[in-house]
């Protein structure tokens, strides 16, 4: 299965999903992402944007060592 098979059956968390599953503020989400130590979201529509589910679950994981992995190019 390829990249675009697997993120078609990803679900997409909005932000209040993403601070519940990850105990961070709205502004600490948007710092990170800033900095590359968070996954990014994606814009489904004018003003609207989520994360894909698989994206935090790895953070979740894996909070200190998710910027390893985006630099090594291995994704998350």
């Amino acid at each position: 299965m390829n990249d675009a098979t697997e993120r078609r059956r990803d679900n997409l968390l909005r932000i209040g999903e993403v601070r519940a599953r990850t105990t961070l503020s709205s502004a600490t989400i948007y710092r990170k992402i800033g900095k590359g130590t968070f996954p990014p979201s994606h814009r489904i529509s004018e003003g609207l944007v989520a994360w894909y589910e698989s994206d935090i679950d790895a953070w979740v994981a894996d909070p200190m060592g998710y910027r390893a992995q985006a630099q090594n190019g291995t994704g998350v």
